[in-house]
């Protein structure tokens, strides 16, 4: 194993236990993928049947883009190979996908022209990277269906995030460091208008042009913040 690869599996390995620490988690579905490095087609994603908490290195898988498993032991879920796949072909510079049906992102699939709204500071480092899919069709179990669900994504270059309708979110970015950092903030974002909705009141919407420049401020300095951020997470777990 090149010592790339054996760190692209530790650092994925970190993001499920670092996703259950946050409760991020549905039983012992949803899962994530990463590039693996080289010319063929290949991802590492999760086996089938293990609880986030328990997956280290090892129990990840090496699929090809068929779904075949080239190393490891186990099986990757039917929709995991047809979310994952579909979504690292339509957008190829997402080196690593995350897909999750955590709680507060999930509720705002679940609401009439649900979305998430520029209220809060930590919403702006989404804005003009969010998509939203108005439809469900029901399990991902074929090509087809992943194709779908990937579609929304592919239009836009600038889209990271898709909120699918009443099922959950997928996050994509260039690292697993920055896929897990928008996965945790978009969560934080969520949850925050969640919260303020809750008490009845009227959200409080920035202006467009302030959305703008604190979103143009957040990018530069994405790449260093991410990665700070990751390596500190990493450290507890």
């Amino acid at each position: 194993m090149t010592q790339e690869l054996s760190a692209l599996r530790t650092e994925l390995a970190a993001a499920f236990r670092l996703a259950a620490h946050f409760g991020f988690n549905e039983g012992i579905c949803n899962h994530f993928s990463a590039v693996v490095p080289g010319d063929s087609e290949r991802y590492l994603i999760n086996s089938y049947g293990h609880h986030w908490t328990e997956i280290g290195p090892d129990q990840l898988l090496m699929i090809d883009g068929d779904g075949n498993v080239l190393e490891g032991d186990g099986e990757v879920e039917a929709s995991a190979r047809f979310v994952h796949v579909s979504a690292h072909r339509a957008n190829p510079r997402h080196a690593c996908v995350l897909h999750t049906h955590m709680p507060y992102a999930t509720s705002l699939t679940l609401l009439e022209d649900g979305k998430l709204e520029m209220a809060h500071q930590t919403a702006c480092k989404f804005y003009g990277r969010t998509l939203y899919q108005d439809h469900f069709g029901g399990v991902v179990l074929n090509e087809e269906e992943g194709d779908r669900v990937a579609a929304a994504a592919k239009q836009s270059t600038d889209t990271d995030i898709v909120f699918l309708a009443h099922h959950g979110v997928v996050v994509g970015g260039p690292t697993v460091a920055h896929a897990f950092d928008d996965l945790y903030y978009l969560e934080r974002a969520c949850k925050q208008q969640v919260l303020a909705q809750s008490t009845g009141g009227k959200l409080k919407l920035l202006p467009d042009d302030v959305v703008r420049a604190t979103s143009g401020q957040m990018g530069q300095q994405f790449d260093v913040m991410a990665r700070a951020h990751f390596d500190a997470l990493m450290r507890l777990v």
